[in-house]
């Protein structure tokens, strides 16, 4: 491969990673929640009720990850855990009236505007960076690491 070349890649891929550095200091500074908070809180806001596992599961990542992100949110104000009624076991994860607020200004996912642009491209320039971006994944030895989609169908416009 031509250094040119690769080295064009290389910068390509910073660049990604820099706008999504940027995209999460921006909702951190603007509505004070990290993009994993975010994306929490927006899974909460189609479902209105979960558990910490039905969260993690729904979102792709680990319990104690959306513990911690759990947490924080509730030492915000933005949520509250409630125990299930019928099995007190169980511990519901639910919005506050602030937590509510917050979502009304819907802050955009960096996620979703993607989504929306990649949605215009013709079906051959999909698969072409579906396969392109998968290559990438695999050269770089992350082809096994669980980094599912959070979007729900409903989200892909």
């Amino acid at each position: 491969m031509n250094i040119d070349l690769s080295d064009e890649l290389l910068s390509s891929l910073r660049r990604i990673i820099r706008a999504v550095d940027i995209h999460s200091k921006s909702l951190l500074k603007k509505y004070g929640l990290t993009g994993p908070q975010l994306i929490v809180l927006s899974e909460l806001e189609r479902s209105k009720e979960l558990s910490i596992s039905a969260i993690s599961k729904k979102v792709s990542l680990s319990q104690a990850t959306v513990t911690t992100i759990i947490n924080r949110l509730e030492q915000q104000g933005l949520l509250s855990r409630e125990r299930n009624s019928l099995d007190k076991r169980r511990v519901n994860v639910r919005f506050s009236d602030k937590g509510e607020a917050i979502l009304q200004k819907k802050p955009s996912l960096l996620q979703l505007d993607f989504v929306k642009k990649f949605n215009k491209l013709e079906e051959w320039e999909q698969y072409l960076l579906l396969s392109s971006v998968s290559k990438i994944a695999s050269m770089m030895d992350a082809e096994n690491i669980n980094a599912e989609p959070v979007l729900t169908s409903e989200e892909k416009i």
